[in-house]
């Protein structure tokens, strides 16, 4: 039986304004058009995973409780939108800058793919199905790396060609509204059956 399909979105960057480091609401800015992008995924029967590098709490910027903290906040915002998050993957580690146990080179922090593989394996993923929206090379590393089908990379005010790579194509985009879009077009919306009563 095939895997689901899901939308793994980077965190900073992507669902808010990548301020530096940021853990307190009060500094979370929301991206425009990440409602509207989460919602059309999760029409198309996609999972909305998020999978961010948190290197601020190995550098002791911030703590592992403080980015829950947030976390539980960010899923509550996005529940008042219709928007479920079903999976949030995080990793606090830093080859070098980290601190004590945190410094080490994870196998989760990206370019690596374990979040994504991680993911996959505890949601039963299909990856070449799926979509990854990051705004940095490590994001789409990582998405290559794992397999994932569809690799946008989010860089407001600049636009490249699509390129091939991996068996996978990466498509540069500068407003979040042109991945709802390639979806919309791309991907039927999931028919939900209609239960009768005997």
């Amino acid at each position: 039986m095939p895997g689901r399909r899901a939308l793994f979105l980077d965190r900073d960057g992507v669902i808010n304004v990548d301020h530096g480091y940021v853990f307190r609401p009060e500094d979370f800015e929301l991206i425009e058009g990440i409602f509207n992008l989460c919602r059309a995924a999760q029409a198309r029967g996609y999972l909305i995973i998020v999978i961010t590098n948190q290197a601020g709490i190995g550098r002791g910027y911030y703590t592992e409780d403080q980015f829950h903290r947030l976390n539980d906040w960010m899923i509550e915002l996005f529940l008042q939108e219709g928007v479920t998050i079903d999976d949030v993957y995080f990793c606090p580690f830093h080859p070098e800058h980290g601190i004590g146990p945190y410094k080490a080179d994870a196998p989760c922090r990206k370019p690596n793919p374990g979040m994504i593989i991680q993911a996959a394996d505890e949601h039963a993923i299909d990856l070449s199905g799926s979509v990854l929206v990051g705004d940095k090379q490590s994001d789409v590393g990582a998405g290559l790396a794992a397999g994932v089908g569809k690799v946008f990379l989010y860089r407001p005010a600049m636009s490249t060609p699509l390129a091939s790579r991996g068996g996978a194509d990466v498509v540069t985009v500068d407003h979040l509204t042109e991945v709802t879009e390639w979806l919309v077009s791309s991907v039927p919306v999931q028919k939900v059956p209609l239960k009768f009563r005997a």
